[in-house]
């Protein structure tokens, strides 16, 4: 952290993985036609806001990496948002509230919607993030904590 301006802006997008198959292994699930199609239209609303240097985190599950494919954008395949994730997994992923600059995690429930409520609300609490829709936050920090405000909720229904 530059030590001469120690607040910054980090821009944490959460997104769902869209509408996937029924089956076993969980992590070999593909997504439905309705899916690809959710996939596409977040993918089509959200490229043209993305910042040049935006990391994309992604579970390494064929739902998640099928979502992130819609943006056609290079991305890091990343275990610890994986199925089994936890909050603490993907903050650390994430470097929140730490990395400077845009960080997408194309992820899964419950994990997503308890990252949103603590946040927003600094309990992990039982929240819902449908599926394809994508969380945006923003986070200001300095030496007095983190400001976190939610900026936009997408949902692939909507678009």
């Amino acid at each position: 952290m530059n030590d001469s301006n120690p607040a910054h802006t980090m821009e944490l997008l959460l997104w769902r993985h869209a509408d996937a198959e029924d089956g076993f292994p969980d992590a070999g699930r593909a997504l439905t036609r309705k899916g690809l199609k959710q996939a596409k239209l977040v993918a089509q609303w959200l490229k043209p806001r993305l910042a040049e240097d935006c990391l994309i985190l992604v579970s390494p599950a064929k739902r998640a990496q099928q979502t992130a494919d819609a943006l056609e954008l290079p991305y890091t395949t990343e275990r610890r948002i994986g199925t089994s994730a936890d909050v603490a997994d993907i903050i650390a992923a994430a470097e929140w509230p730490e990395h400077r600059g845009m960080v997408i995690v194309v992820g899964h429930q419950p994990t997503l919607g308890q990252l949103a409520a603590w946040l927003l609300s600094g309990d992990q609490a039982a929240w819902t993030v449908k599926k394809g829709a994508l969380w945006w936050f923003s986070g200001h920090g300095g030496y007095g904590g983190v400001e976190t405000t939610l900026k936009t909720v997408i949902s692939p229904d909507l678009l």
